[in-house]
């Protein structure tokens, strides 16, 4: 709408000159110092303390921050929409700005160094249960630690999945959910299992797949060897087992048995 007001002033005269205001801004745009190398920062700076939930307040909220700053002071910059934290120079933190007051905005990548220590936490945070309204923390990792819980007990299985958590301080989400859904159908309830997937789902995406098509024939499909024995496995003709013989087994001991009590009441 601004722009819009600018193009419609640009053919307004101001009093009786010659020149519109676009002719003489023509002018004057030579003349005018280049613009700063550094954009102009709108944000607000605020200087909080680390508390030792690793929150820090701003305004009327608190944002969580990894929780090794616990104790030190950090650099926040308020957007309209967002907020950004600083250690020293280095981002450390980013946040969807909240409006409502008394909120609190949690990251479950800040607290995974203490969950992998204290497991028995993970269930019921708070960070967790926004992770899952942001669709962060999906169905996928959701089955693979509940399978993950089964195999290894509960303790150990959520271990397993912080550890899968972590993997995602530098892969991304995307290929952290493919492997979860990897290992989970191969039945790999580990964290390098899961890891090993990802990275062949990273791979996948940055390696082109080789052309093995040869002139005047369809283009050949690669099958795994699991899914090529499945489909040349021969038909099972054998009969479902029985335990008749078993059967037979147990009437023949009663009935020796019966003979030896008589032997001994003679």
């Amino acid at each position: 709408m601004v722009e819009q007001w600018d193009r419609q002033d640009d053919a307004r005269r101001i009093g009786s000159r010659s020149r519109t205001i676009a002719e003489d801004f023509a002018l004057e745009r030579p003349l005018l110092m280049p613009l700063p190398q550094e954009p102009f920062e709108t944000g607000r700076l605020f200087t909080p303390r680390v508390d030792r939930y690793g929150q820090i307040p701003v305004r009327t909220n608190r944002y969580s921050v990894p929780i090794r700053l616990i104790g030190k002071r950090v650099r926040v910059i308020l957007h309209a929409s967002h907020l950004v934290v600083y250690d020293q120079n280095v981002e450390v933190a980013r946040h969807e700005r909240l409006i409502a007051k008394g909120a609190v905005r949690l990251e479950l990548d800040h607290y995974l160094e203490v969950l992998v220590r204290k497991p028995g936490a993970f269930p019921g945070s708070t960070a967790l249960e926004q992770a899952r309204s942001a669709g962060k923390f999906t169905p996928v990792h959701d089955a693979w630690w509940t399978q993950a819980m089964k195999i290894h007990g509960e303790r150990d299985g959520t271990r397993a999945l912080i550890e899968v958590l972590l993997l995602g301080r530098h892969m991304t989400h995307e290929h952290v959910v493919a492997g979860l859904a990897a290992a989970l159908r191969a039945g790999a309830m580990t964290a390098d299992a899961v890891a090993l997937e990802a990275r062949k789902a990273a791979q996948a995406e940055t390696e082109p797949t080789p052309d093995v098509r040869v002139p005047g024939q369809p283009p050949a499909t690669v099958t795994s060897l699991h899914e090529w024995r499945l489909a040349h496995l021969p038909p099972d003709t054998r009969p479902l087992p029985s335990v008749s013989h078993y059967d037979q087994l147990l009437r023949r001991r009663r009935t020796s048995g019966s003979g030896h009590r008589e032997g001994e009441a003679q």
